[in-house]
């Protein structure tokens, strides 16, 4: 399994996952172009995908999924109670339905249902043999039930959107911090190393921290929050960008 984001943040997120002969992309909030010239700086192609996981219908996650669905045939993978938030960007004969668990050609594909404020957010535990990723961002707090299902994967794509005391110092409108704190906004650089700390175990070698604010967090905060509470050199922590496609992460 590969893992690679090409942008992360509240401008656009996209994520691409190679698992030999079934490659997946994750939310599709950045330009067609933009995507295609990164696929094809790693000899990539859009007609080598299987589909694209969608997490919720908000623009930075779907910004460009219009023109992917015009370009391409990727079917669009989503759970059937998203379709209603997508349905003018997506043809219903585009979609194919997601259960809780799935299996498509080698890999396993597992939701993860966050607390966001658009109608069924998901997150995903993906599984290719023995190894695994858990992907999740955009959401309040996690659930218990899911937490059950993230312990001890190989890697970790999670949500660290703000730093709490930046948040509440800065110059977003009272409303606005009151949505980004609560339980269906976006988790906190704390909130992300406590469940973090719950999940990792011996298999564990990779946190990525996604989704930074730009005006509500710095990528030394997320990391020193996080690296404090987890620091064992068999882990690496590293921080996903909006500005660059991180490096191809095997796991």
């Amino acid at each position: 399994m590969k893992v690679q984001t090409i942008a992360s943040g509240s401008k656009g997120n996209c994520t691409i996952i190679l698992c030999g002969e079934t490659k997946l992309l994750i939310d599709m909030g950045i330009s067609y172009l933009t995507l295609k010239k990164s696929l094809e700086e790693n000899s990539l192609f859009l007609s080598d995908f299987t589909g694209i996981l969608i997490t919720h219908c908000h623009n930075d996650h779907t910004r460009g999924l219009r023109q992917l669905i015009k370009n391409t045939h990727i079917p669009c993978l989503i759970p059937k109670a998203m379709y209603q938030s997508l349905k003018e960007i997506i043809p219903e004969e585009r979609c194919e339905w997601l259960e809780d668990e799935n299996q498509i050609n080698n890999i396993k594909i597992e939701l993860i249902h966050t607390s966001h404020d658009a109608p069924s957010s998901v997150g995903y535990v993906i599984t290719e043999e023995e190894k695994s990723l858990v992907y999740i961002t955009d959401t309040g707090y996690i659930n218990r039930k899911f937490l059950k299902k993230m312990v001890n994967k190989n890697m970790y794509i999670i949500e660290s959107n703000h730093d709490e005391k930046l948040l509440m110092d800065g110059p977003y409108p009272r409303f606005l911090k009151e949505r980004v704190i609560k339980d269906t906004g976006h988790l906190s650089n704390k909130q992300a190393t406590d469940y973090m700390k719950k999940v990792i175990g011996e298999d564990t070698k990779y946190i990525m921290l996604a989704h930074l604010s730009e005006t509500n967090n710095t990528k030394d905060l997320a990391y020193q929050t996080m690296s404090q509470e987890i620091d064992t050199p068999k882990i690496k922590i590293m921080i996903a960008t909006q500005e660059n496609p991180s490096e191809v992460i095997e796991i």
